[in-house]
């Protein structure tokens, strides 16, 4: 029962959440900044531990993974124009992976982060479910990952589309990796704004890059974290 009333209650927040965010879209209400805080709210009144409320909605982490997989329809309806700026993809999406990384471990001793929430950290830019994925191979704490996972995305979905007004930006595939590379999901939903082949290389952009940091996080990242002379 709990379990079911937690579910529905996340829903319909994040729904009222959505709303609000439709009829002003402040940066501080988008929905995946208004619902957690709504939800911190809302189990702080009735008592219920964080723990206790992850457990019980847990299945709705468990969709993360169809939905990610979900992206890979507009990829294969535009499989044509994937096939023919297959180098420019892999080329771009490589370098925004090594920058986002090398960037965030940067910005972190700069500021004089400790180990555990650097690790957690570095797996920023990509989607969800491998973030967390990554976080666990190098040591990072998945949940703190979740939370920065969320805010990169939500301030990739609201900057990148300045940017790319900014600098005229009128190339549909330039526009959806830099949106998918930035702000993985948000940035391809706001891609979805632009048009189809946006949202495919964005989709793309997001689905690479994910695939890269796997890749990162078995080989640079460790490296990276051996310098123990930097903590």
């Amino acid at each position: 029962m709990k379990m079911v009333l937690f579910i529905v209650v996340t829903y319909l927040l994040y729904r009222a959440s959505k709303m609000v965010y439709t009829k002003m879209a402040f940066p501080l209400f988008h929905p995946l900044l208004l619902t957690p805080m709504l939800l911190i709210l809302f189990i702080s009144i009735i008592h219920v531990s964080a723990d206790g409320y992850l457990q019980s909605t847990k299945w709705l982490t468990h969709l993360l993974g169809p939905a990610t997989v979900a992206f890979a329809v507009p990829i294969y309806k535009n499989l044509p124009a994937v096939k023919k700026h297959l180098g420019t993809i892999a080329v771009s999406i490589t370098s925004g992976t090594l920058v986002a990384i090398f960037s965030t471990f940067g910005l972190s001793k700069l500021i004089h982060l400790n180990y555990d929430m650097i690790t957690s950290i570095l797996p920023r830019s990509i989607t969800t479910p491998i973030a967390i994925e990554v976080s666990k191979e190098i040591g990072g704490l998945p949940t703190l990952t979740t939370v920065f996972v969320i805010i990169t995305g939500v301030f990739g979905g609201i900057v990148g589309p300045m940017v790319i007004k900014s600098f005229a930006i009128k190339s549909p595939i330039a526009r959806g990796l830099a949106l998918g590379m930035a702000a993985h999901g948000v940035g391809t939903t706001k891609a979805m704004e632009y048009g189809k082949q946006e949202a495919t290389f964005s989709s793309l952009g997001m689905i690479f890059a994910a695939w890269i940091t796997l890749l990162w996080g078995a080989l640079l990242i460790p490296s990276l974290m051996t310098f123990k002379h930097l903590f």
